[in-house]
């Protein structure tokens, strides 16, 4: 007898600064995103940063902000801002 355990998968709302854009910063987020399976989404912000939400086991989204304070290769971050939100039911990671 397995009891069905709490649901403990959070989400993310990560700004990130810096050389972001036009360096497939939101694709390699992606990339990382899914191989770690997580949810979410990366877009493009008109202030030159990167807006990613990021929704998952609380482990695996750790993760994926820890890479967003560096990204690629071909970024340069200055600095990442994350702030906790409500749990999205969404499907796959998409780039906007």
């Amino acid at each position: 007898m397995s009891e069905q355990a709490p649901d403990k998968r959070v989400c993310f709302r990560c700004l990130v600064a810096g050389r972001v854009q036009g360096v497939f910063f939101r694709a390699a987020t992606r990339e990382q995103a899914q191989r770690l399976g997580l949810t979410g989404y990366a877009r493009n912000l008109s202030d030159g940063r990167v807006e990613v939400l990021v929704c998952g086991e609380p482990d695996l989204v750790g993760q994926l902000r820890e890479w967003l304070r560096t990204g690629p290769p071909t970024a340069e971050v200055t600095g990442v801002a994350c702030e906790p939100g409500a749990f999205q039911h969404l499907s796959g990671f998409d780039i906007h």
